[in-house]
């Protein structure tokens, strides 16, 4: 067997509004699809620019509390211009958590946290970097 290709990546959460208004306001992502799924799962589907792959969010309070554990998982966004970024976060009041850091790539990066913990990294590629 072999994949075709990445569709996908599913994120459980426990505020659905919160998270979509923080995807949407802060990163810029598009919510394609609500909707409920058969077992009764509120499921958002979020477009990222430039890239094929959504971000599936899932909320479903009968599973219990979202608790995210520190360096287990994150997503990555390229960003054109970093210390603009920096500017637009901060104007938002979003916190950085960790950065900027500069790689030996050249590359700069940041974290931040999206609801429920979940780390974001927001990388400004070197010139030439195609991976950090």
């Amino acid at each position: 067997m072999r994949v075709k290709k990445l569709l996908h990546t599913r994120m459980r959460v426990s505020n659905m509004e919160q998270t979509i208004a923080f995807y949407r306001e802060i990163l810029g992502l598009e919510v394609v699809e609500q909707k409920v799924s058969p077992r009764g799962s509120q499921l958002a589907f979020l477009a990222v620019p430039n890239s094929e792959e959504l971000i599936e969010l899932c909320s479903f309070p009968t599973s219990g509390p979202v608790q995210v554990q520190e360096d287990l998982v994150h997503l990555a966004f390229e960003v054109v211009d970093l210390d603009n970024t920096i500017q637009e976060l901060q104007a938002k009041g979003v916190p950085i958590t960790d950065g900027p850091t500069q790689a030996s790539s050249g590359s700069r990066f940041i974290f931040i946290d999206a609801p429920d913990g979940y780390e974001i990294e927001l990388i400004q590629r070197a010139p030439g970097v195609v991976i950090v």
